[in-house]
This record gives structure tokens, C-alpha cells and sequence, in this order.
């Protein structure tokens, strides 16, 4: 009688820690996935401490204030995202300047599920919000965007690509005509903690001025109170491959993410 039992505990113990790992990897995928439809504030910062072909060894930073709102406008869910840069960069001849950069905004509609994996798309639209002709394109530029979720017993597999061409703005400016792609790879390790590599794939189909890099970084996701997620990560990216000068040699993408649940009244 007492060995059944103590198997009886042994089963209900070893089944609640399964179901706390569970609960613990989806916890990190919902903190990694950019479709969780969540109230969402990123504080994240890129330092380039090296350019490839620039004379002088400049260095530069863009702080990112990111955020997310999900919404079902119309009945159609969907996702409106914004990034607003506040930059320091080179300013030929010589010195930097510090200011805001161009304004990104982007609608992005989810679409119904195929098995476990997600897809959303939308369109996009900058506007010439930069303080200095360094800080920005000077151009109004529209374009789309596309992601595609899809976890994985071990993290999570995810891409975001988005297109861009100018239409207006100052007609002096070089015109803009920009095509990106976010690979996302995340292993999810114990206690939140989880391995990245998310590096932006840029690809200037005007100038030809283009550049992959690749990401190696780590992360962890904290539970706070009232069912706040916090996820803070650094990533130090090298680029593997440009074409063309100005490419960032090696930079280092950090950050803190913070999620709010949505409270929906009762029916």
C-alpha cells in the first residue's frame, strides 16, 4: 500500500514539474514572439563601435523606443507597431550629432493559423521625423510587411521581412529603396533563460550598399507582478558579408522588453 502511494507522489511530483517547464518555455516563446498580442514597450539600444570602409573610426549608437498595440479594428486582428530612433552618429567632416531619427509604423494583420505556425502582414510607412540629414533618409517611404511564427519544442523559429521605397520628401535626398530580413533563432535554456540570434539582413536595391550580419546573444525572461513579462538580452552581431562601404563592421544590439496583458472586459 505505502509503495503505491509513494508512487502516487512520485507521479504528481514529477507531473507538476513538467507542467511548470511547459508553462516556463511558452512563457519565453510569447516574450520572444513579435505576434503575441500583448501591450508591448522595448527599450533597445544598437552601439557600432566600427564601420567597414569609413576613414576616422567612427562609432555610432541608436537607442530604439519600440512599441506594440494590438487591436481588432474593423473585427480584424491585427498588430499597429511604431519605432522612433534617437541616434548618434558621424557627421562629416568631423564630430557626431545626437537626435531623433525617422519614425517607423507599421499595421500588421494576423492571419489564421496553419498548424502551430503564425503569419501577419501589413503595410508600413516611414515618416522624415530625423533632427539632421545624418539621422535620417529626408523621405516619406511606404512599403509592406510579413512575418511568420512558428515554435518549436525547443524555442522558436520566426522572420520578419519588410520592403520600403520613398515617395516623397526632399527632393535633393537620395531616394530610398530598402529591403530587410530578421531571421530569428531562439533555444530556450532553464529558468527563462534562453540563447538568440536575430541580426537585420539589409539589402539598399537602389545604391547597392548592403550587408548581413550574424547574432550570437543570450537572454532571460522574468515574470513580475500582475502578469508583466520582462525580457532583457544582449547580442553582440558581426556582419559576415557587405557590399559596399558604411556597413557596421560589428555592433551590439541590448535590451529590455516588457509585455502587458491585455484586460478585456466581462461579457
Amino acid at each position: 500500500m505505502y509503495g503505491l502511494k509513494g508512487l502516487a507522489v512520485v507521479a504528481a511530483v514529477f507531473g507538476l514539474a513538467t507542467a511548470a517547464a511547459g508553462q516556463e518555455h511558452q512563457d519565453v516563446n510569447d516574450a520572444n514572439n513579435p505576434l503575441t498580442p500583448k501591450i508591448t514597450v522595448n527599450l533597445q539600444d544598437y552601439y557600432v563601435p566600427s564601420f567597414v570602409d569609413v576613414p576616422g573610426h567612427p562609432h555610432a549608437n541608436q537607442f530604439l523606443v519600440r512599441g506594440l498595440v494590438p487591436s481588432d479594428l474593423f473585427g480584424a486582428p491585427q498588430l499597429f507597431r511604431f519605432t522612433l530612433p534617437v541616434a548618434i552618429s558621424p557627421e562629416v567632416p568631423h564630430g557626431y550629432v545626437t537626435g531623433l531619427g525617422d519614425l517607423t509604423l507599421m499595421d500588421i494583420f494576423i492571419l489564421p493559423k496553419q498548424g502551430d505556425i503564425t503569419f501577419g502582414a501589413g503595410p508600413l510607412i516611414v515618416a522624415p521625423t530625423a533632427t539632421d540629414k545624418s539621422l535620417g533618409n529626408g523621405k516619406w517611404q511606404a512599403g509592406g510587411a510579413g512575418i511568420v511564427v512558428a515554435p518549436q519544442e525547443w524555442g522558436l523559429l520566426a522572420g520578419l521581412g519588410t520592403y520600403q521605397t520613398s515617395f516623397a520628401g526632399q527632393h535633393e535626398r537620395e531616394d530610398v529603396n530598402l529591403l530587410t530580413f530578421e531571421p530569428i533563432v531562439n533555444v530556450n535554456l532553464k529558468d527563462g533563460w534562453y540563447l538568440r540570434s536575430t541580426a537585420t539582413w539589409n539589402f539598399n536595391l537602389g545604391n547597392g550598399a548592403s550587408y548581413i550580419p550574424v547574432g550570437f546573444g543570450v537572454g532571460k525572461v522574468f515574470q513580475l507582478d500582475k502578469g508583466v513579462t520582462m525580457n532583457a538580452f544582449i547580442e553582440p552581431q558581426y556582419t559576415v558579408w557587405n557590399d559596399g562601404s558604411g556597413a557596421p563592421r560589428w555592433q551590439v544590439f541590448a535590451g529590455v522588453n516588457f509585455q502587458f496583458p491585455i484586460h478585456r472586459p466581462a461579457q
